[in-house]
């Protein structure tokens, strides 16, 4: 029989690295928290047309990356979600969240996207983002850069910089879009492939482009700020006086652009050398045309996405904190049918806040005393807690000190489970 293994791109994540992905996560709840982000949680299947409407039909994504199909029962067209604003949008829209005003949100889970697997990109990732729905003025375009950079902070990552742009308003952009074509058709002959086929559907890609053979012509290609009004001046100028009022040092690059149609002032990107090709960790910026292109009403809307993956790589580089569980207690038994008492009491302990692990699986012929203080002393707890005939017989329990060579073994009473789950919580 063929042995069964994952989808290739789609990985298991393990412990102990699971460790690893629940401590991020701890961060960046503790982070939203203190920044008045709630949690949403949108379905991973998503009906097809709402990434073809809100990412544009001639994105990379659209075109080539997502995972579609159709629904077996009724033929609707499905695709497990790409990325996650266009999602949390339609949420918004769904439930009419902005009734009573503007909603800061966050969310946290996979993404799927089908391209080559390589390190930091597969086929299913996770992210985290945050996303400002209903505000439109440039503090809050501020307030998510900050918390991003709080979080590098927390984390203790130090090699991560900011690149900032203005992608201005959709007839700025027009502008610049036709001067951006007639550049690259003056140089037509300089043009890969892919640049060729994006020209005249999405040519602010070509900016983007990683060829070293278009390089040159990349730079000296019109600048989407030359092209800014007083507004979009007006707005980039306000952010970036709070970011360095913060002490928040930033690049302005102009080549920043983004292949969605729904992005327009303020884009962002957290980059680093450490990951290679790989390099984003973070980037954002403000989506006001999501809404009305999903069928809403208008409405100002910011946001980032973070890698959790190329994080977590940046972060262990950067020397992640002692991960290793915590084990208050293990459990020796000697006699299985004592089971029914032990439990009921390590039930009792763990109710009381303590983590106890059992010696378990060998059915009634347990394992010799010697053999459980073995996985007892391997497991890391800091006390052995032994049921033996005597303990048993007696009502007792013998706790007994393994990483503490000075201290002494005691006996406790069942009957006073409370008192020596307090004894052991003030020994930790």
């Amino acid at each position: 029989m063929e042995k069964l293994t994952a989808v290739k791109g789609m990985n298991d994540v393990l412990p102990p690295d699971s460790a690893a992905v629940e401590w991020l996560e701890a961060k960046v709840r503790a982070l939203m928290a203190r920044y008045a982000y709630r949690n949403i949680r949108t379905p991973i299947v998503e009906r097809t047309p709402l990434f073809i409407r809100g990412l544009g039909e001639v994105t990379d994504i659209v075109e080539k990356e997502m995972y579609c199909f159709e629904d077996r029962l009724n033929g609707d067209p499905l695709t497990l979600r790409p990325e996650a604003t266009a999602g949390v949008v339609r949420a918004a829209l769904e439930h009419n969240l902005l009734y009573e005003g503007g909603k800061r949100l966050y969310y946290m889970g996979p993404m799927f996207r089908h391209e080559r697997p390589q390190k930091g990109r597969y086929r299913q990732f996770d992210q985290i983002g945050a996303e400002a729905l209903g505000f439109a003025g440039p503090e809050v375009d501020a307030e998510l850069i900050l918390m991003a950079q709080a979080l590098w902070q927390e984390i203790g990552l130090t090699d991560v910089r900011l690149e900032l742009n203005s992608l201005g308003q959709a007839q700025e952009r027009l502008e610049h879009r036709r001067a951006l074509i007639a550049h690259f058709e003056h140089h037509a002959e300089q043009l890969d492939e892919d640049a060729k086929r994006r020209l005249y559907s999405n040519p602010l890609r070509i900016l983007d482009s990683k060829n070293p053979h278009m390089q040159a012509l990349v730079e000296a290609a019109p600048k989407l700020l030359d092209f800014l009004g007083a507004e979009s001046l007006a707005h980039f100028k306000a952010l970036t006086d709070i970011l360095e009022a913060n002490g928040v040092a930033y690049r302005v690059n102009p080549r920043l652009v983004r292949g969605m149609d729904y992005y327009n002032l303020t884009v962002f990107e957290f980059v680093t050398d450490r990951l290679g090709a790989q390099g984003t960790v973070c980037a954002g910026g403000r989506y006001d045309y999501l809404f009305e292109q999903l069928g809403g009403k208008p409405a100002p809307a910011v946001g980032w996405a973070l890698g959790v993956d190329r994080v977590l790589a940046l972060a262990r580089g950067a020397g992640l904190p002692d991960l290793s569980p915590t084990l208050d207690a293990y459990a020796v038994v000697t006699d299985a049918s004592a089971l029914p008492l032990v439990l009921s009491t390590l039930q009792a302990l763990r109710a009381a806040g303590i983590s106890v692990q059992m010696h378990a699986g060998a059915g009634a012929a347990m394992s010799s005393m010697k053999s459980q203080f073995k996985r007892a002393d391997a497991s890391g707890a800091r006390f052995a807690l032994i049921f033996g005939p005597d303990e048993i017989l007696a009502h007792q329990v013998t706790v007994k000190p393994l990483r503490d060579a000075d201290a002494s073994q005691q006996v406790h009473s069942l009957a006073d489970v409370a008192d020596w789950a307090a004894t052991l919580q003030s020994a930790a």
